[in-house]
C-alpha cells in the first residue's frame, strides 16, 4: 500500500473544493482511494461559525445526535455521538480554522460521492475511492487518529464470516473494516497540525474491493450500530445521554 499526501495552498471558507482536488492532484490511477480530510469539505460548504456570535457549548446541542456537558469529563470535553461516530464536541474544531469554529459538512455522504463522481470524470476512471475523515480518540489509548465519515466507491467492510482461519476453524463475528483502516492510515500522514495536506492518495490496495457506483443505502445502514446493540453498550447506555437537536 502506498500511501501519499499533497500538499495544498491553505483552504479558505468558500473556496470550491472540486477546484482544491483538481489544482492540486495532477494525476490518480484507477482503484486508488482519495482521503479528504472533512475540514476543507466543511469550509467549502461554509460551515463556520464565530466564536464572538456563539459559544461552542451552545453549538453541541444543534450539531450532536446525543451528548453529555463538559462537567462528566475530567479533561472540559463535551462527549458527543453523531452521525453514528463517538466523538468530542460532535466534531467542532477551531485549528486550521483561522479563529472560527468549523462544524463537520452537511450531507457527508452525498458529498463523499459528489468527490467520486467528480474524480470518475475528470480523470476518465472507472473505479475510484473517496473517503471524508476526522480525527478522534480510542477508550484507553492516547493521542488521535483517523475515521472515517463517509467513504463512496468501494466496499467499506471486508467480510470474513463463515470463511476458514489458517487452521481451518470457520470465522463467526470477523468483518475487516476498509474504510476506518483506510482514514487511519490517511490521517497520520496528512498530519494534524500545519502540514498543508489536507488531502492523500492511498493506491496498490489489492484488498479493496472497489465498486462502480456510490453505496446503497442498504450499505450504509450496515454500517451503523445502536448504542444498545455496540460491544460497548454497557458503558455506552450507562450514562444519561442528552438528545440534541439534530435528533429531536
Amino acid at each position: 500500500m502506498k500511501v501519499t499526501p499533497i500538499k495544498t495552498p491553505p483552504v479558505y471558507v468558500h473556496d470550491n473544493l472540486f477546484d482544491v482536488i483538481k489544482n492540486n492532484l495532477k494525476d490518480i490511477k484507477e482503484e486508488s482511494v482519495l482521503v479528504v480530510t472533512s475540514k476543507i469539505v466543511a469550509l467549502s460548504q461554509g460551515r463556520i461559525a464565530s466564536p464572538e456570535k456563539v459559544e461552542r457549548d451552545d453549538l453541541i446541542p444543534q450539531e450532536a445526535d446525543y451528548y453529555l456537558p463538559r462537567e462528566f469529563n475530567k479533561y472540559g470535553f463535551c462527549l458527543s455521538v453523531k452521525n453514528s461516530t463517538l466523538i468530542a464536541s460532535a466534531g467542532i474544531d477551531q485549528s486550521n480554522a483561522n479563529g472560527d469554529f468549523v462544524l463537520w459538512p452537511e450531507n457527508i455522504q452525498a458529498a463523499a460521492n459528489e468527490i467520486r463522481e467528480f474524480l470518475i470524470e475528470q480523470f476518465k476512471l472507472k473505479k475510484v475511492g473517496v473517503i471524508i475523515t476526522d480525527s478522534h480518540v480510542l477508550p484507553l489509548r492516547w493521542g488521535t487518529h483517523g475515521t472515517s465519515l463517509a467513504h463512496s466507491g468501494f466496499l467499506a467492510l471486508n467480510n470474513y464470516i463463515g470463511k476458514p482461519d489458517i487452521f481451518g476453524r470457520l470465522l463467526k463475528v470477523s468483518q475487516a473494516n476498509i474504510a476506518e483502516g483506510l482514514a487511519s492510515a490517511g490521517v497520520v500522514v496528512m498530519g494534524e497540525g500545519n502540514e498543508q495536506t489536507p488531502l492523500c492518495l492511498i493506491e496498490e490496495v489489492g484488498f479493496v474491493q472497489f465498486q462502480d457506483r456510490n453505496p446503497s443505502q442498504e450499505e450504509l445502514e450496515f454500517l451503523k450500530i445502536s448504542i444498545e446493540d455496540d460491544i460497548y453498550a454497557p458503558l455506552l447506555t450507562s450514562v444519561k445521554w442528552i438528545t440534541g437537536k439534530k435528533t429531536e
